[in-house]
């Protein structure tokens, strides 16, 4: 039963319907998602719908992206000193959305899979992910900045790939998964991190 329609603020009326496409975007597989649907539960013509966004892809761009933003808020990169800590926490944070959101997670790196617009969420959202690991890793030159950079880079892709693959086949243990990542980056971080791998004790 749709709720009753209600005059609201354009801003507050986009914000609405990014919430219904959000709640349905991670309900139903994107190919099951209809505009007509995101309007009847927001309570909404489609031709107020289509106001605000110009189709299907843009309205699921726009949750991708504030998903994206939100996602950032909450990883916790800002604790100099506690790079295991962080890492665990991080991972959580984008694996207790990823089951939350399994069908927007698969929809954006799989049905939407090298979609430029989808594609530069996920690059941006990389690049802030890596920047903000950088910032609290202990390195002593620029060198080895660098080098630390491609690591981080390569590191964030895996873990992404390792993420969705485990979405479609839970083939271990949500704590294996988490383990698994933290694990491949600490010893790729080895030979750079001056006094060596933290205790994860």
């Amino acid at each position: 039963m749709p709720p009753p329609r209600r005059r609201l603020s354009p801003a507050d009326r986009r914000a609405q319907l990014l919430e219904t496409g959000a709640q349905l975007f991670a309900r139903h597989p994107y190919e099951d998602v209809l505009m007509e649907h995101v309007a009847e539960r927001a309570g909404v013509s489609r031709a107020l719908l289509y106001r605000h966004f110009a189709g299907k892809h843009e309205l699921f761009a726009a949750v991708f992206r504030q998903a994206s933003d939100r996602l950032l808020e909450q990883v916790p990169l800002d604790r100099p000193g506690d790079l295991l800590g962080q890492l665990e926490d991080g991972l959580d944070v984008h694996l207790d959305y990823f089951i939350a959101h399994r069908n927007t997670v698969l929809a954006a790196n799989r049905v939407l899979a090298g979609d430029p617009v989808v594609q530069t969420i996920i690059d941006g959202e990389l690049d802030v992910l890596r920047t903000r690991l950088l910032d609290v890793l202990p390195l002593t030159d620029a060198s080895a900045r660098a080098a630390v950079a491609a690591i981080l880079k390569s590191w964030l892709v895996f873990v992404r790939v390792l993420c969705l693959d485990w979405l479609t086949a839970e083939t271990c243990t949500r704590a294996e998964l988490r383990d698994t990542c933290v694990g491949a980056l600490l010893g790729a971080l080895c030979p750079f991190l001056p006094d060596g791998l933290p205790d994860p004790a």
